[in-house]
C-alpha cells in the first residue's frame, strides 16, 4: 500500500540514526498538528548487534512514541547504500508518493560512509522527484518538494538554523530508548560498541543542549539548507 501523503518526510541511513538527529523536530512537528512520514533506508543488518527483525520492531515501536503517520524501510543493502541505480528511483518514487512540502535527509559530512552516501543518494532522489520525465517506476506523477533540509546524526557544523524541540525532548528520548538492541547490551550474543556506552547519548544530548544554549533554549536540532533564508528586514 503506498503511503499516504504528508507535510514532511525523514530519511534515515539505518533505523535509529532519525531519532539521534531529528527526533525531537519529527514530534514537534507532530504536535503541532502535521502529517509526518518516516523512511529507513536499510534494516541495519551489518550493525555488530541486532537482529532485522529486532530492529524493524524497535523502529516501528519508536514511531509510534514519535507519532508519526507511517514508516517504511526500502531494505537498501547495508554498507552498499547508492550501490545500484534503482536507490535513486526507489527514493524519488517514494518522494513522488508522499507529496511531502519538506523533506529532511542526512547532512554530507558525517563519520559514517553510509550516512554520507545516504545524503548524496537522496539529494539526487528529492531533485529527480521533481522531474516529470524521470522515470522512477512509479505511476505517481512528478512533485518536488519546497525545501530539502539536512540535519546531523553524528559530526556538525553552525546550522543554517536550529529547531527549538525543549517541551517534546522527553519524547526524543523516549523514542531513542525503543533501540534497545543499540544502546543496551542485552543478551549473550551483545557486544559493546560506541552506541551502547552512555556517554553516547550524552553526546546527542550535548550537542542538542548546544545549539539550544546558543538559541537561548534548553535543547535544539540544528539543520543545514543550501537556498538562503529570506527575511523581511534586518529586525528580529
Amino acid at each position: 500500500m503506498a503511503p499516504a501523503p504528508v507535510d514532511l518526510l525523514v530519511f534515515g541511513p539505518h533505523p535509529d540514526d532519525l531519532e539521534i538527529g531529528l527526533g525531537g523536530s519529527i514530534a514537534k512537528h507532530v504536535a503541532e498538528g502535521h502529517q509526518v512520514g518516516l523512511c529507513d533506508l536499510t534494516a541495519g543488518e551489518m550493525g555488530s548487534n541486532g537482529t532485522v527483525e529486532e530492529r524493524l520492531a524497535e523502529a516501528e515501536a519508536a514511531r509510534v512514541v514519535l507519532g508519526a503517520a507511517w514508516r517504511v524501510n526500502l531494505r537498501w543493502p547495508d554498507r552498499a547504500i547508492g550501490g545500484s541505480a534503482d536507490h535513486v528511483r526507489d527514493a524519488a518514487a517514494l518522494v513522488r508518493r508522499a507529496r511531502p512540502r519538506t523533506v529532511a535527509i542526512p547532512y554530507e559530512s558525517d563519520r559514517h560512509p553510509d550516512h554520507v552516501a545516504a545524503s548524496r543518494v537522496l539529494t539526487e532522489a528529492a531533485f529527480s522527484a521533481g522531474l516529470r520525465r524521470f522515470d522512477a517506476g512509479t505511476d505517481a506523477a512528478a512533485w518536488k518538494p519546497e525545501w530539502i533540509c539536512y540535519y546531523f546524526i553524528n559530526d556538525s557544523i553552525r546550522p543554517s538554523f536550529v529547531i527549538d524541540v525543549s517541551s517534546v525532548y522527553e519524547t526524543k528520548r523516549r523514542a531513542l530508548q525503543c533501540h534497545v538492541s543499540q544502546f543496551r547490551v542485552s543478551g549473550e550474543a551483545a557486544v559493546q560498541t560506541r552506541l551502547t556506552s552512555p556517554l553516547f547519548q550524552q553526546l546527542v544530548e550535548s550537542r542538542d543542549a548546544q545549539f539550544g544554549a546558543l538559541a537561548g533554549v534548553p535543547f535544539a536540532e540544528g539543520l543545514v539548507v543550501r537556498d538562503p533564508l529570506l527575511r523581511p528586514s534586518l529586525f528580529r
